[in-house]
């Protein structure tokens, strides 16, 4: 990789936003930003909805279940056909069909009769679409920056984009909810999908080149689990990330209960919470957009995941709203260096021809085991409650993190022979130069 002479004199704003320079990146950033609002609106509307038409906490994991589950089953398929197909236009259709299950949704639900069966069809419908479409959409980052250098800045902005998108979609979700109905909600989100989509259609994208892979889908899928989980690094991060999204992320299933049983809140109680989170989630992300190399960023992974599952056990003894408001803030700032550090370190050390399927693999231990978590939080918080099961999920983050910060050197050792191909770090005749002597990649 060139080194740029100018990279030094960039000021500290216009180096966390470069990527931006990049017209398809800037596209798709906004577009999708406007989209996900939209998003974020529903999934607040949709937990509300389940709870007030059932007050049970097991309708809510089961909701939650279906809606993810698909991603846990089909993404490994997913992870192929990405590796496979052109990536534009599976995002196209995927965001198309998004559209249309927030459109059934809006229907149903101003039809005056929608029904807890119907709901848990549609989201597993969405989970379907989810499947083909976040592992795609991961891989596609690459092809939105003309520079690779630029990727991990990219896809940091991309994570600050997420939770500008939680913040105000929760806050704005509480208001039209108690002013109105969830249905408005959904509606919004139809409409907001249109967003991007215009977006896509707008963009210039050079012909990607797919190798052309004549192997059976399931000896694909075998190549892919083999290359992730063969190598140390990866695996470590895969496994920490599908711990702490089978027991701390289903936090947010559970939210409703502390609303409006725990702290004795509303819709705006609901709101605030989980604007919180992504308020503290976006401090992280733009924390990580800021940083200029990859290197030494395994090192946050257990940090933050002991500020997550800290913030949970925190959470989980308060009973004062302001005090737990501010606590889903490092919560939400947790949870985001974790999944955006896991995701900026395994994009980098990938080889592109199998970018989709392992990033189909990180997006199942991501979202693809919050279903199986949610199930259980659900079943746990209606036996010992929904405090019980919140500290649970805590304590047992943080002894993961516990377990990957005492194999970190280890992790390094792998990792830094592929940083030095890349010419992230330069190779001495030695071995690997000192950390002391890296010599940082232009836009890093």
């Amino acid at each position: 990789m060139k080194n740029s002479g100018k990279v030094g004199k960039r000021s500290g704003l216009k180096d966390i936003f470069r990527s931006l320079q990049y017209r398809n990146f800037r596209l798709f950033f906004f577009g999708q930003g406007v989209s996900l609002i939209g998003t974020w609106m529903q999934r607040i509307a949709l937990p509300w909805l389940v709870y007030d038409m059932t007050k049970d906490p097991v309708m809510l994991g089961l909701v939650s279940f279906a809606g993810q589950a698909p991603t846990f089953l089909l993404a490994p398929f997913a992870g192929v056909v990405s590796d496979r197909w052109n990536k534009y236009r599976v995002i196209i259709g995927t965001q198309a069909l998004f559209t249309l299950q927030a459109l059934v949704m809006t229907i149903l639900y101003f039809g005056g009769n929608i029904r807890i069966w119907e709901i848990v069809i549609l989201s597993i419908f969405l989970g379907a679409i989810n499947a083909f479409d976040m592992p795609t959409r991961q891989a596609f980052m690459i092809h939105m920056v003309d520079r690779r250098e630029d990727l991990a800045n990219a896809i940091a902005l991309n994570s600050s984009m997420v939770n500008l998108a939680r913040l105000i979609g929760p806050l704005v979700a509480g208001v039209l909810i108690a002013v109105t109905n969830e249905g408005v909600c959904f509606l919004v989100n139809t409409i907001s999908y249109l967003f991007v989509i215009v977006s896509l259609l707008m963009m210039v994208i050079q012909p990607i080149t797919q190798k052309v892979q004549n192997q059976h889908v399931l000896k694909g899928l075998k190549e892919g689990f083999n290359y992730a989980f063969g190598y140390p690094p990866l695996r470590a991060i895969i496994l920490l990330l599908a711990l702490v999204s089978l027991v701390g992320m289903p936090y947010t299933v559970l939210m409703p209960i502390f609303a409006k049983s725990v702290l004795h809140g509303d819709s705006h109680t609901f709101g605030f919470l989980m604007g919180a989170a992504g308020v503290g989630a976006l401090g992280g992300a733009l924390y990580l957009a800021s940083r200029k190399s990859v290197l030494k960023l395994e090192r946050l992974i257990p940090v933050s995941v002991a500020i997550f599952g800290a913030g949970l056990i925190a959470f989980s003894i308060s009973r004062i709203e302001v005090v737990s408001i501010a606590l889903m803030l490092f919560v939400g700032f947790g949870m985001i260096m974790q999944m955006a550090a896991s995701n900026t370190i395994i994009q980098t050390l990938v080889d592109d021809d199998k970018r989709g399927r392992v990033m189909s693999i990180y997006l199942m231990a991501f979202v693809g085991t919050v279903p199986f978590g949610s199930l259980i939080a659900g079943a746990l918080a209606k036996s010992i409650g929904a405090p019980s099961t919140l500290m649970i999920g805590g304590v047992i983050s943080i002894i993961g993190a516990s377990v990957f910060a005492k194999n970190l050197k280890k992790l390094s050792s792998h990792m830094n022979p592929v940083y030095a191909k890349l010419g992230i770090i330069p190779e001495v005749a030695s071995g690997l130069q000192n950390a002391s002597d890296i010599v940082g990649s232009p836009g890093r």
